[in-house]
């Protein structure tokens, strides 16, 4: 048993044109627009913001190492994208390299990934769009434009100082208004005024969340031309008015706010990259649009490059002008580009881009929803799955029942989550997919090259490099923020071992050993610089992290061993 659960496929063969195939309508042009439109979205309308707040302007260095650890991974993408050109993005990788059970746990985490993130990006949206609408007069009640979750939350957290005010006469609903901010203020307005159901329960719900996944869902199924069209010119839409931003808000900088640079030390710099590193896995969904790529082995690669290049360019722009035009401790807010220029009283912008705002979001919704299909779909080829999810529409050309299912995997979960709890739980899924296809790529044999290969990554001799690059690394660590290290194997404060100290000595540990094999095997530097710098943006996620990512590992286990395990389709060879 325990060998057919690595057992590999290396028969990847692409559907010709007809009932059963996709679309192959998409040039490099457009899978780089598909790139910036998952890219450059919520991230960069929402949760900049927080993380700028955190890090303050030396957030910039996390956008970077992010960037870095994702051309990494890029490179990676791409060479497996140019060997197997078909759907599936990491989960066909891990496959064809490390076998059936990590191809399935790679796979179940790139689900978790690709709908908990549409969660928030649908939550991020809806915050947009009320903001929009209110802006005009036009007022939903607040009992339909928050969450279930974070209004419980807030009143239960708040249950006692309600109920002293109403022991002194006063409303307690008042007094808790009257001394929160307006998120909080609109949280107490939708639990007071919402709607009783049977036995007490409070109807509130994010309608607009809801209506943008169904209205996404629909353009995802009925075809990857309606999708691409509508992707594209939303995509031009909001590099427009981040390029306004950045070149209006240069003028209104004020270099003080720069001072100090790096406000709460480099642990505040990290302390936000299960937000920031949630921006950049835009470009792991290029991947999934395999099948519909007109020539997936050169276009893929350079789709990836581009969109990564750009965004990280347009992102560390946009942080170095809003912590210029604003103290980065007020950036902690759903919208921090309207925000900065709702400070600096540049109307006239901040209202183009709350509206460009909702579009832009809206792509990054599409990509997303284009994506997970199709990974849906090359699981249930494989067998792992039922062959409901590989499914293809006789006339739209898209995976249809696996569409429906991914808009019903978005749909649900907004009733009863909220978006701090996904924003956390996408990241590490993303993480953990770029590592084992960094490693994947360090498994693979050499490959005789011939005219049509596409993308080859470049083979980089590893054997005394990447040891001298983990030594020279620790010696500049140490000499230039010498507390990194004092915090580190200081266990003397047992509330942050498992939050701070345990991780990064594992990943020290991870890191020689990795030096070890590689000095030992000559293996290529380019995935593991992959592998160090993904490991590495993996200390920053917290205890919580982990524990929902096990969970949620711990449930795909019990569905591939009652199902996939069974029917793959290598157990039947």
């Amino acid at each position: 048993m325990l060998s057919k659960l690595f057992r590999r496929k290396t028969d990847f063969q692409l559907t010709e044109e007809g009932s059963h195939s996709l679309h192959k309508v998409l040039s490099v042009r457009d899978l780089t627009l598909f790139g910036i439109a998952a890219i450059i979205g919520a991230g960069i309308f929402t949760s900049v913001g927080k993380a700028c707040a955190s890090g303050g302007p030396a957030v910039i260095w996390l956008f970077i190492i992010c960037a870095v650890a994702c051309a990494f991974a890029a490179l990676c993408y791409a060479e497996f994208a140019s060997r197997i050109p078909v759907s599936g993005s990491a989960y066909t990788y891990a496959y064809a390299t490390f076998g059936e059970l990590f191809a399935w746990v790679i796979g179940w985490a790139l689900l978790m990934e690709y709908a908990i993130g549409n969660i928030y990006v649908a939550f991020s949206w809806s915050g947009y769009f009320t903001h929009l609408l209110d802006g005009f007069g036009l007022y939903l009640p607040r009992w339909m434009v928050v969450d279930y979750s974070s209004a419980h939350k807030f009143i239960l957290a708040k249950q006692g100082l309600i109920d002293a005010a109403m022991a002194q006469g006063n409303s307690g609903a008042l007094w808790i208004a009257a001394n929160c901010n307006d998120a909080e203020k609109e949280l107490v307005v939708a639990w007071t005024t919402a709607p009783n159901l049977i036995g007490g329960l409070k109807l509130i719900l994010d309608v607009p969340a809801l209506v943008i996944n169904i209205l996404i869902t629909v353009l995802v199924y009925r075809g990857i031309k309606e999708s691409r069209n509508a992707s594209n010119a939303m995509v031009i839409l909001k590099i427009l008015a981040v390029v306004m931003v950045i070149a209006v808000g240069a003028f209104y900088i004020d270099f003080e706010n720069f001072k100090p640079f790096m406000p709460k030390g480099f642990k505040g710099v990290m302390a936000s990259v299960s937000a920031v590193f949630f921006t950049y896995i835009g470009f792991d969904a290029i991947s999934t649009l395999a099948e519909e790529s007109q020539n997936p082995k050169r276009d893929l690669p350079r789709g990836m490059f581009y969109s990564l290049i750009i965004c990280t360019v347009l992102y560390v722009l946009v942080s170095l002008v809003l912590t210029g035009m604003v103290p980065f401790i007020n950036l902690g807010v759903d919208d921090p580009l309207a925000y900065a220029l709702q400070v600096k009283n540049v109307k006239w912008l901040e209202y183009i881009v709350s509206i460009i705002a909702v579009v832009a979001m809206a792509s990054v919704l599409l990509v997303f929803q284009l994506g997970q299909p199709r990974i849906w779909l090359s699981m249930s080829r494989d067998g792992l799955l039922p062959s409901a999810f590989s499914k293809i529409h006789p006339k739209y050309k898209t995976p249809s029942f696996s569409t429906i299912i991914t808009g019903l995997a978005v749909g649900v979960p907004i009733i009863f989550t909220n978006e701090d709890f996904v924003l956390d739980f996408t990241s590490i899924g993303t993480l953990f997919a770029f590592v084992l296809v960094c490693g994947g790529v360090l498994l693979l044999p050499k490959r005789e090259l011939n005219g049509d290969d596409g993308f080859v990554l470049p083979h980089v001799h590893g054997k005394f490099l990447f040891p001298l690059l983990v030594a020279l690394s620790a010696t500049i660590i140490y000499f230039s923020v010498p507390s990194y290290f004092d915090d580190v194997f200081d266990l003397s404060k047992s509330e942050t071992f498992t939050s701070f100290n345990l991780p990064h000595i594992i990943f020290w540990l991870f890191l020689i050993c990795l030096s070890v094999l590689t000095f030992l095997k000559n293996f290529n530097l380019i995935p593991l610089m992959g592998l160090a710098t993904c490991g590495y943006l993996l200390t920053g996620m917290n205890p919580n992290n982990w524990y929902w990512f096990f969970v949620w590992f711990a449930i795909g286990l019990v569905i591939y061993f009652v199902y996939g395990y069974r029917n793959s389709v290598l157990n039947k060879k």
